[in-house]
């Protein structure tokens, strides 16, 4: 009897969505759908990573996206973009299996509307795709991981460093609270770390040296400001002497003489992402804009310095 009255425009066998008001204001919540710098960050269920190699946001415009799976399988998606409205609409179709998503953006004040649509071309489909991908679980993850990254987005001043881990919250909030498992992965790649001291608590110091492959000594210190755990350090980082006085960057004097630097640890689906902001605290006009303008070395090397922690962590895993 239903089927009899189903009417032939009605797609409720074929359809998904979700709505959700933002905390966050619509000209960053479009920023972070439209930017691939952003998007890859938290697009997808808990667990993926993602990487873009094409995002034409335009009419005709085509979006490349692979989706890395938490036991390691690829999954490729191509979309096309049919509809563009600044701040307030991205209408695109998915090639295979084939969807069109429909995202509304409505400007509340400092919040934000998200209204996401996606419709299967066929109920064949969506059921095929809902049964084997989770397609609505997915998407309601996809909006949760969303509104994390929203919170979490840096302000002008700061820089951020976003990673995901294949290990669990405490285990790696542990490699970050102990001498023995700090010594084995912070810093730079290729230098040859030695703790002299640590004190893991609120007023509590992280006193340790570097050494450069050809021999040259640097001394740093955390002060750590804050401790929740497993799940939030804040600290200040800086150059130090052996002593522990703290002293200019080696490699620049106009370095800012502390950094404040914020971590977060968030369990997806058993793994952890990782994110840790900073910014320079007591610091003249001329040291924050160094500070910002040398984002994409501080990018590359904290780069080096998670790849380690992420080859450490699977050493401990094993």
């Amino acid at each position: 009897m239903a089927e009899k009255n189903k009417t032939h425009n009605d797609t409720t066998d074929r359809e998904i969505a979700i709505s959700r008001l933002l905390n966050a204001p619509v000209k960053l919540v479009w920023e972070v759908f439209t930017n691939p710098e952003h998007i890859a960050k938290w697009w997808g269920p808990y667990g993926f990573t993602n990487t873009i190699s094409k995002m034409d946001l335009a009419p005709g415009g085509e979006w490349h996206l692979v989706m890395h799976g938490p036991d390691g399988t690829d999954y490729k998606n191509r979309s096309i973009f049919k509809e563009i409205v600044p701040y307030k609409k991205i209408v695109f179709q998915h090639i295979a299996p084939n969807f069109i998503a429909t995202i509304n953006f409505e400007e509340r004040g400092e919040q934000t509307s998200l209204n996401w649509h996606m419709l299967f071309e066929t109920a064949e489909e969506f059921i095929q795709v809902v049964k084997t991908f989770k397609a609505g679980e997915g998407l309601k993850q996809n909006v949760e991981k969303l509104e994390k990254y929203l919170s979490d987005v840096p302000a002008d001043d700061e820089i951020s460093f976003s990673r995901v881990f294949n290990a669990p919250v405490e285990l790696v909030y542990k490699v970050w609270s102990e001498a023995e498992h700090l010594a084995k992965w912070w810093g730079p790649v290729g230098m040859k770390m030695n703790v002299a001291s640590l004190d893991f608590r609120p007023g509590g110091v992280f006193h340790y040296s570097m050494l450069t492959p050809d021999g040259h000594e640097m001394w740093g210190k955390f002060v750590y400001k804050e401790i929740v755990a497993p799940t939030r350090i804040v600290f200040t980082n800086s150059f130090c002497d052996k002593e522990g006085n703290a002293t200019r960057a080696p490699f620049n004097p106009k370095w800012p003489l502390e950094v404040l630097n914020v971590l977060t640890l968030n369990n997806e689906g058993g793994m952890t992402r990782l994110l840790m902001t900073g910014k320079p605290i007591n610091a003249t006009e001329e040291e924050c804009k160094l500070f910002l303008e040398m984002r994409s070395s501080l990018q590359q090397g904290f780069g080096g310095t998670f790849d380690q922690l992420k080859a450490y962590l699977a050493s401990l895993i094993k």
